[in-house]
């Protein structure tokens, strides 16, 4: 077993996947002077993240920009005993640049969300335990859909109702994720260019079982092409395969992060920056990377045992 590994230059993709992470440990990159034109010459389709990269693709709000300017979100989240899914994706949204923010809930959720998120505004569902409609969609840039909802039937059908009703990229995370692979007809209405985020467990009732790491990446980065969407599977160097079969790896985040809600910060970040201009490739790499640097100040601060998912909203402002 190794705590740490020296590589050279770049990291290796064996590196960067589960199966070896017990001879890996923590790795090190040590520069050996290799020429950079090289590496900006040579193509690859597999991305290591930085901090450099992931900054200059930033955008900056400009001196007469308006709330309209950064769009209006939606979050369809929550049902009865999991509202808090859906406040930690309204407060990890609010905190990624939208200018407006409502979440559509069930009506028993309504209290706790706009006292826990006073700055979103809330749609009310008829009904009190599950998300059972949709609303009027007209005036969003992006929605966000999944975290905490559930697979009644009634949300099932309000899911169908939504992937037809909206044509734009959408961020499709948790039971949005389950009902896909439990009703496989729901995958022709996804829209093209939409960022699903599923931890390895929804990947494989989403696409099936790999026999290794190496296969799920390919399998990954085949679907991703396949379907014309965005994948990005969580975990430890989360990776985002995009319909080219490019796969950005990331390279922030820690095992602090492996707790309940977690997840749901990453799916508000991305529907903010969606929401925000980004593009959806843009949207879910700079959201993986923020996410996980979020992460990593929280570990600092506070320690991976007592992290808990609520601290990666906080220190979003520093990121």
């Amino acid at each position: 077993l190794a705590d740490w590994t020296f590589t050279f230059q770049i990291p290796k993709l064996g590196l960067l996947l589960p199966e070896n992470g017990e001879r890996v440990g923590e790795f090190i990159i040590g520069d050996i002077g290799l020429h950079a034109d090289y590496a900006e010459q040579t193509e690859s389709q597999n991305i290591y993240l930085t901090a450099e990269w992931i900054q200059s693709r930033l955008k900056k709000r400009k001196k007469f920009d308006h709330k309209g300017t950064y769009g209006h979100a939606l979050l369809i989240c929550g049902s009865a005993g999991k509202v808090g899914a859906a406040i930690l994706a309204a407060k990890a949204c609010l905190r990624s640049g939208p200018g407006l923010l409502t979440v559509h809930s069930a009506g028993s959720s309504r209290l706790a969300l706009q006292v826990a998120a006073p700055e979103a505004m809330f749609s009310t569902d008829r009904n009190d335990e599950v998300v059972s409609e949709i609303p009027d969609l007209d005036s969003y840039r992006a929605i966000g859909v999944g975290c905490g909802l559930g697979k009644a039937e009634a949300t099932k059908a309000a899911l169908a109702e939504l992937l037809r009703a909206f044509q734009k990229p959408m961020v499709i995370d948790a039971d949005a994720l389950n009902l896909i692979s439990e009703n496989p007809d729901l995958w022709s209405l996804v829209p093209k260019g939409s960022i699903l985020t599923p931890h390895p467990k929804e990947f494989e009732r989403l696409f099936g079982k790999a026999a290794d790491d190496f296969a799920r990446l390919d399998l990954l980065r085949s679907e991703a092409i396949k379907r014309g969407i965005y994948i990005l599977l969580k975990g430890a160097d989360s990776v985002v395969a995009t319909p080219e079969g490019i796969c950005y790896f990331n390279s922030t985040g820690n095992p602090g992060m492996a707790k309940g809600g977690s997840g749901d910060v990453l799916t508000g970040i991305i529907t903010g920056l969606l929401t925000h201009g980004y593009s959806p490739q843009e949207a879910a790499i700079v959201g993986v990377y923020e996410h996980g640097a979020a992460g990593d100040r929280a570990a600092s601060r506070r320690g991976q045992e007592s992290m808990t998912a609520g601290d990666l909203i906080e220190e979003l402002r520093f990121v």
